[in-house]
């Protein structure tokens, strides 16, 4: 344990440094403190001694070690209020009536990467249990159709088709009424297997144009069943200080475009969970908060990152609001 007077010096350098991304000296929390400059240092040594600061040069004042940022998140660190400004862009799309559910989710998650500056990621889950109820398409123009997918729990996917040639729009028609017949009822992750060994053997006899019509219905309605990946924001995250040498930018960028590892950032815990530095899976410069969401059954993910220098009591608050919305749907 430290004291009060420490505790207090820990909360003023970390709430600094996360504000100016700047080493913090002695002379600058005397006033506040009402101590002297000698007796600051003192317990800024301390401090570093006992693993919640460190000095990123022999001159330089303090910084917060991750074990810092850790003791500040399980300590001192409290909730922020959600001011009037985010709470009316995130109201504008919570409120959206004409949103289906997951898209509330991406678009409050954009919003939220807009406003915090830090990168975010949606995980979605399709439920085994998830039986298709309708599919529908609406033409766009002469090659781009819109597929939307219906299930029995409510949950609705959209995917943009892209269909080469001249094609008939009667042909579309027909395409998707016999795979309506023939998938109804199919659970999301047996729709591909149904495409492949129904719908495919028998398309011919029906659609003049079958192989250009069911190669880019395949291709799209396989991906229904695949874990979906959204992320915001990613040049946000190379904008922070902390990745100014091209070394870490690189290694960053090449995270975020392998879908394994953003995969990885999957949650199983309810809760808000604060994971800082080597006790995330993603990388030990960046902190991921995140947190499970359960929609009609569709489990997923809900994650911010950014540097270890985050605005922890922010970011909660905001997470907490999207969930408990969620939730609530």
């Amino acid at each position: 344990m430290i004291s009060r007077r420490e505790e207090e010096i820990l909360k003023l350098i970390i709430e600094d440094y996360i504000k100016n991304a700047r080493p913090v000296g002695s002379k600058s929390l005397c006033d506040v403190m009402n101590c002297s400059s000698a007796t600051i240092r003192a317990e800024m040594s301390y401090l570093e001694e006992i693993g919640l600061l460190e000095k990123t040069h022999i001159s330089s004042g303090r910084v917060p070690s991750e074990l810092g940022y850790r003791y500040y998140v399980d300590n001192i660190m409290k909730p922020k209020e959600l001011n009037e400004e985010d709470m009316m862009k995130l109201q504008t799309i919570v409120d959206n009536k004409s949103l289906v559910l997951n898209d509330v989710i991406l678009k409050s998650m954009e919003i939220i990467s807009e406003i915090t500056h830090y990168m975010t990621v949606v995980l979605g889950n399709q439920s085994n249990s998830n039986l298709v109820q309708k599919i529908e398409v609406i033409p766009i123009d002469k090659n781009n159709i819109v597929a939307i997918v219906v299930t029995d729990k409510g949950y609705v996917e959209h995917r943009n088709i892209y269909i080469p040639g001249d094609v008939d729009s009667s042909e579309i028609k027909q395409t998707v009424d016999l795979i309506n017949k023939l998938i109804i009822g199919t659970s999301i992750d047996k729709v591909s297997e149904v495409l492949e060994y129904e719908v495919k053997p028998i398309i011919g006899k029906y659609v003049k144009q079958h192989e250009v019509l069911y190669n880019a219905f395949y291709n799209a309605f396989s991906a229904f069943a695949n874990e979906s990946i959204n992320v915001s924001g990613k040049k946000n995250i190379l904008m922070q200080p902390e990745f100014d040498s091209i070394e870490k930018i690189r290694s960053i960028i090449n995270k975020f475009e392998d879908k394994e590892i953003v995969s990885n950032i999957k949650e199983e815990d309810s809760g808000i969970n604060i994971y800082i530095g080597s006790e995330n899976n993603f990388d030990d410069d960046v902190t991921v908060i995140k947190t499970k969401y359960n929609i009609n059954g569709e489990e997923g993910t809900i994650a911010l990152i950014g540097p270890k220098r985050m605005e922890y009591d922010r970011v909660i608050t905001l997470l907490e609001y999207i969930k408990k919305n969620i939730d609530n749907k």
